[in-house]
């Protein structure tokens, strides 16, 4: 759990040189513990010191990197347990299994889809996070060969699945280089899949019978020298997978047990009769606490839903996603097109955006940085007035976008006409629509 400012005072060496950048080593000790100086600027730290305050300040749960690339998986990592607390920093993976029963072109077909999918959501491009290759047939030889044959088509993290210590020694033996992680440790083959994950430095993904197994199992592999788990508590059902996780996740954060600490593997397929539940389970997952849910099916009607609820559920609650202050082209905006205000709250920016691309006339989108607040928001909290959208235009050289010199208003704002307009003298001030939807309407209607 985090140290306080004194707990680590504690440790420093208390010579006050100030070669750390200050005054104090107490000063420094609460810049420590705000996060917002680094340890290793103390030249005078004991190395017993630093491994203490290191080994104190880990977080509940252990952050977990799975593959080597630009396109690298980073799971756990979390220090709360509900986001308003604080906020969630990892966001649960989504990862699809190919199986090496599949024909060689089902797979193929699977892992380009996969590998390619792409999604737009407020300005931010979303993929998949990984492909997890399943050992189904028994046969190593097999599971190697496929295990390859998906690396040399991918570049995103992969995950091997197997109870068989030498099978999944065949496959790391061929993708090894990428990092994987190895998922399917039990209690019957532990000791040899510790060994795999030590010799090849990779993550292992542990499965236990129950919470107190998987304590155990993972108090075992972190004592030989694994340090990056994966836990899996066995359940599969709704209500015994929300319960075992939610305890996990608890016994982590609040009580800071060790053994709990590192991010969850969830597989929403299994179990599920059809694709309707296997996206219930899934999103269930993303809300509660799966840090990588395993998909057995790819199908971008349920994956677009999955990505949209990830990222309303691990979008920081303290700071909204914004765009850029700026004037934007919608379509092939003219000299002649019409010229829209609005915030820079994401979801405002494209709600509005949307409509006016929809109606098919090219206009010009003028964003106020707002600091991420929506239209009626920001204007009760003063963060929308006649002079901020005065200064944006003239920061942002508005008149040499149009030609004829007429701002339109959010219709929630129209309060702001009469001072705007004393602001922008050479403008004339229009006010639209209070709802974004009613956009094209009053284009038609008031814009020749």
């Amino acid at each position: 759990m985090a140290l306080t400012g004194i707990q680590i005072y504690k440790f420093l060496p208390k010579t006050n040189c100030k070669a750390c950048g200050f005054p104090t080593c107490l000063a420094f000790a609460m810049k420590l513990a705000q996060g917002q100086a680094e340890l290793s600027k103390c030249p005078d730290v004991s190395d017993e010191a630093k491994q203490a305050l290191e080994a104190a300040s880990r977080p509940p749960m252990k952050l977990v990197t799975i593959g080597a690339g630009e396109r690298k998986m980073e799971v756990g990592g979390e220090t709360v347990m509900f986001r308003h607390d604080k906020t969630f920093f990892h966001p649960a993976a989504l990862v699809v299994r190919v199986k090496d029963t599949q024909s060689d072109d089902e797979i193929a077909q699977t892992v380009e889809a996969v590998t390619k999918y792409t999604v737009e959501r407020v300005g931010i491009t979303f993929g998949m996070d990984g492909i997890a290759v399943q050992n189904d047939s028994g046969d190593a030889g097999k599971f190697a060969a496929v295990a390859e044959a998906v690396k040399g088509k991918t570049d995103l993290p992969l995950i091997l699945m197997s109870t068989d210590a030498a099978a999944m020694g065949a496959a790391l033996a061929k993708v090894a280089d990428v990092k994987p992680a190895i998922y399917g440790a039990n209690k019957d083959n532990i000791d040899a899949m510790i060994e795999l994950a030590k010799a090849n430095g990779v993550a292992l993904g542990i499965r236990g019978e129950g919470l107190d197994e998987l304590a155990e199992l993972s108090q075992k592999a972190e004592g030989a020298g694994v340090e990056d788990l994966i836990l899996d508590p066995g359940t599969r059902g709704y209500g015994d997978s929300v319960n075992a996780l939610t305890q996990m996740r608890r016994l982590a954060i609040k009580k800071g047990f060790q053994p709990m600490g590192f991010p969850t593997i969830t597989f929403a397929g299994e179990g599920a009769s059809s694709l309707d539940e296997e996206a219930m389970m899934a999103a269930q997952y993303v809300a509660k606490y799966g840090s990588i849910v395993i998909l057995d099916t790819f199908d971008p009607a349920m994956i677009y839903p999955l990505i949209t609820l990830r990222l309303n559920i691990y979008t920081d609650p303290q700071k909204p996603i914004q765009m850029a202050a700026g004037i934007y082209p919608i379509g092939n905006a003219s000299a002649d097109s019409p010229f829209c205000v609005t915030t820079n709250f994401s979801l405002t920016y494209f709600t509005i955006a949307g409509e006016l691309e929809s109606t098919g006339v090219p206009s010009w989108l003028m964003v106020c940085d707002t600091e991420g607040l929506s239209v009626l928001t920001a204007w009760s909290a003063g963060k929308l007035d006649s002079e901020k959208i005065a200064k944006t235009a003239k920061e942002q050289d508005a008149a040499s976008k149009v030609s004829h010199k007429k701002l339109i208003l959010p219709g929630k704002v129209a309060v702001l006409r009469g001072e705007l307009e004393d602001e922008l003298p050479d403008w004339q001030i229009m006010v639209g629509p209070m709802e974004a939807m009613d956009v094209g309407g009053w284009l038609k209607k008031n814009w020749n």
